[in-house]
């Protein structure tokens, strides 16, 4: 305090000098703050500029932190982010911050969440959790997608999606319900930022592993909306709808629906006297999903016809889409087996039950890595034809009915030899029959019915071609 003129000091009671010497550091200097002669022009000058001063440190140093926290060299900063930051380097965001879509626009905002993100901290100093996922607070909202974009776009960039973004955002509908892989190409649900993987992550690899399929918008996330939405459902109103599953909180589901199985299995076999197993469980459900995906189809190529909300027809969303001349020959439903054997690669291309179903599959980054970019040529294969004939919900979907073709049963019964002379006639029917009753423990793609040759023909055949 020396440079400020003081006030003439006072007489000090040798009695209380004892007391004085008691006095804590803060108030020593609260006392001398008070001691200053404040009538000398000179003192207050001096305060307005030690003002000044600690508030340029002060708020200049706030606005350094902020803006080195907010820069993505920042987050690249933790190993623990290097998928997300890779995907972010090799994608069309890569010119803007992380902020300008992670954080909602406005000073209050951008504080609220720097307080929030000092959990991260902690974790990177206690330990990074196997797996970074976005929570539910943390999604991406429309405010900071509508501060670049339009909501006015009718047609995507390729130009052939018709979507009409103004009624989507009308209705409340998060913009990353469909682009949530625009950035990151979906990582999180393809399981491939685990800790174990981070140390593969470069934007070589990255670049690599960024599939189209995987930025651009996931036709069974609009499929899924819509059949919900035709059902009367409003699911972008969950928030936990639009951001990728957290690991560790459906591990704790699966463990309290293995629990809750466990113990209706239990009092099931005390009633009967029989256990539900695990398989058994499992194959349930994947038969529901099959009906479901099944049954999506079939409404979007017109095959059940209903009253809904939203067309699951191609044409509704799709404007270059168009279906092939050779789909439009009456016999076509009949006949287009021999073109799925030479062109079953484009054949999947639109018919692919996959593109149907929102859950993405888990992911090995080390064979992605390995395969690159590289398309493997297809070869007519009539193994293969089977196998999507049976697993492709495209295919299984008319392949369950009798074909047209078949005719009357007790005509068809003895007159189809002529169908099948040859090992390869044989092959076609083995598309959608089976040789031999299928064994129960069988892990091979069940036929999309179960008449099988064997029922009748028990002896074989003549020049016996198996399946």
């Amino acid at each position: 305090m020396a440079i400020w003129g003081k006030k003439k000091p006072k007489d000090i009671d040798p009695e209380t000098r004892e007391d004085r010497k008691k006095v804590g550091p803060i108030r020593r200097l609260w006392q001398k703050f008070r001691g200053i002669d404040w009538k000398n022009p000179v003192n207050r000058w001096k305060l307005l500029f030690i003002s000044l001063v600690g508030c340029i440190v002060v708020f200049g140093g706030g606005y350094g932190v902020l803006s080195l926290t907010n820069s993505p060299s920042f987050c690249a900063s933790c190993h623990e982010m290097a998928p997300e930051y890779s995907t972010y380097t090799a994608s069309a965001h890569n010119n803007i911050s992380c902020v300008q879509c992670h954080i909602k626009p406005g000073f209050v905002n951008m504080v609220t969440h720097k307080m929030k993100s000092m959990k991260e901290v902690y974790y990177h100093v206690t330990g990074v959790p196997e797996q970074i996922v976005q929570t539910e607070e943390e999604a991406v909202s429309n405010e900071n997608c509508l501060q670049c974009h339009s909501k006015n776009r009718l047609v995507t960039a390729s130009g052939d999606l018709k979507v009409n973004h103004k009624g989507h955002i009308k209705e409340g509908i998060p913009c990353i319900s469909c682009h949530a892989g625009v950035v990151h190409a979906k990582i999180v649900s393809r399981g491939i930022n685990t800790e174990e993987v981070r140390g593969h992550w470069t934007k070589e690899n990255a670049e690599k592993l960024m599939e189209k399929k995987y930025l651009r918008p996931n036709m069974g996330s609009c499929i899924d909306c819509h059949d919900k939405v035709n059902n009367g459902e409003k699911p972008w109103e969950d928030v936990a709808y639009n951001v990728p599953p957290n690991p560790e909180e459906m591990e704790k589901k699966l463990e309290e629906k293995t629990k809750e199985a466990s113990g209706d299995a239990s009092t099931a076999a005390t009633a009967t006297g029989e256990a539900t197993t695990e398989g058994e469980n499992k194959e349930a459900n994947a038969a529901v999903h099959d009906e479901k995906t099944q049954a999506l189809i079939l409404q979007a190529i017109g095959k059940q016809q209903k009253d809904v909300k939203i067309s699951m027809e191609c044409k509704t969303c799709h404007k270059q889409t168009e279906i092939p001349k050779t789909h439009k020959n009456i016999d076509w439903g009949n006949n287009h087996g021999s073109t799925a054997v030479k062109q079953l690669d484009k054949c999947v291309n639109c018919h692919q039950d996959s593109k149907w179903v929102r859950e993405i599959p888990k992911e090995d980054i080390m064979s992605l890595l390995k395969m690159g970019n590289q398309k493997e040529k297809y070869v007519p294969n009539m193994t293969l034809v089977k196998e999507q004939a049976r697993t492709n919900k495209f295919c299984s979907a008319c392949h369950a009915d009798r074909p047209d073709s078949h005719g009357e049963s007790n005509q068809w019964l003895t007159g189809h030899a002529d169908k099948a002379k040859t090992g390869d006639m044989k092959a076609e029917c083995f598309i959608c029959h089976d040789r031999e009753k299928p064994k129960a423990e069988s892990t091979d793609a069940k036929a999309p019915t179960d008449v099988y040759c064997q029922y009748c023909h028990r002896t074989g055949f003549k020049d016996d071609v198996k399946n």
